[in-house]
C-alpha cells in the first residue's frame, strides 16, 4: 500500500499536523548525522592536523531521514511530499540538504562513486543531465564541404 504511513490507514491521523513539528524532527536528524566530538578525560581529542575527531558521524540519506521522521520507507516520505502541499517546501529543503552532502562527496576520492550513484538514483535531475548529454552526441553530423583550391 503505497503511502499508507503518510495518509494514515484505518482512521489513523497523519504523521504530522504542522510544518514546525516536522522541521524540528528534520533538524534533529541532521544534527545526529553530524556526530559528536571525541573527548578523553573531558578534553577534546584532535587529529594530527588539529581538527577535533568526530565519532558516530553518518551520512545523511533520504531513507535515514524518512525513518527518523517515523515513516516506514522513503517512498512514504516522498508520497507525503507530493500529497501534503503544506509540507512540500519543508521536505524538499531537507532532501536538498541530503543532495548537497552527496554533491560534496563528488570531490572526495573515497566517496565519489557512491555519491554519483546516489545522485543519479535519488535525484531525478542528475540522471536527466546525463541523458541530455548522451542525446547531444548521438545526432552530430560532420559536414566537410569546404572548397579545396
Amino acid at each position: 500500500m503505497k503511502g499508507s504511513e503518510a495518509m494514515g490507514t484505518g482512521g489513523r491521523p497523519p504523521k504530522y499536523k504542522s510544518v514546525k513539528t516536522m522541521q524540528k524532527k528534520i533538524d534533529e536528524y541532521f544534527k545526529l548525522c553530524e556526530g559528536e566530538v571525541l573527548k578523553e578525560d573531558g578534553k577534546i581529542v584532535r587529529n594530527k592536523s588539529g581538527y577535533p575527531i568526530m565519532i558516530n558521524r553518518k551520512p545523511p540519506t533520504i531513507t535515514g531521514l524518512a525513518l527518523h521522521l517515523g515513516f516506514t520507507s522513503r517512498a512514504d516520505l516522498l508520497y507525503y511530499q507530493n500529497e501534503k502541499q503544506e509540507f512540500l517546501d519543508t521536505i524538499t529543503r531537507a532532501k536538498s540538504r541530503v543532495e548537497e552532502y552527496a554533491e560534496g562527496r563528488l570531490y572526495d576520492k573515497e566517496g565519489s562513486s557512491g555519491a554519483q550513484f546516489n545522485l543519479r538514483n535519488n535525484f531525478k535531475h542528475w540522471d536527466a543531465d546525463k541523458k541530455q548529454e548522451e542525446n547531444k552526441t548521438e545526432g552530430i553530423t560532420i559536414v566537410n564541404n569546404i572548397p579545396r583550391e
